[in-house]
């Protein structure tokens, strides 16, 4: 007779299935994030472009597209339609005359605040839509998610 594997617990919980399972829901969540404050005067890769901006201040061409994964060529475009939009100026880097050094206009920041005020919008009905337990339990993973990070 031959010996049956010993079957795993199906309660355990394994880190590598929940890594996976946290990264999927985490890009999920800031795909919504970006489509909640979109509108269809521009692109995802317009908005997102904005937003890194938004958090960076001033950039370049190249590093834009470094940190949003594209090629320079892509995120030229992507530029040059915010500009036509009025939403970043470019100037001459003093440092470099080569390189331009772009930056939010006014619009271009009252942009990526709306965009911000539309995602939390969206996250508080999200959020509303759970129970008291259920609430505390996101409370709990977030304060563990804040405490992983370095």
């Amino acid at each position: 007779m031959t010996e049956k594997p010993p079957v795993a617990d199906a309660s355990a919980v394994s880190a590598l299935q929940t890594a996976l399972d946290l990264r999927a829901v985490v890009a999920r969540l800031l795909r919504q994030f970006r489509e909640a404050g979109a509108d269809e005067t521009i692109t995802p890769s317009q908005a997102s472009a904005l937003a890194r901006l938004g958090k960076g201040g001033v950039s370049t061409v190249s590093a834009l597209a470094t940190a949003e994964r594209v090629r320079p060529q892509s995120m030229a475009a992507t530029v040059d339609a915010l500009e036509t939009l009025g939403l970043i100026t470019r100037n001459q880097d003093p440092g470099d005359g080569r390189r331009q050094i772009i930056e939010l206009t006014a619009a271009g920041r009252a942009r990526v605040e709306g965009q911000k005020d539309s995602a939390a919008a969206w996250l508080e009905h999200a959020l509303d839509g759970l129970d008291a337990s259920e609430l505390r339990t996101i409370s709990a993973a977030t304060a563990l998610l804040e405490r992983m990070l370095p």
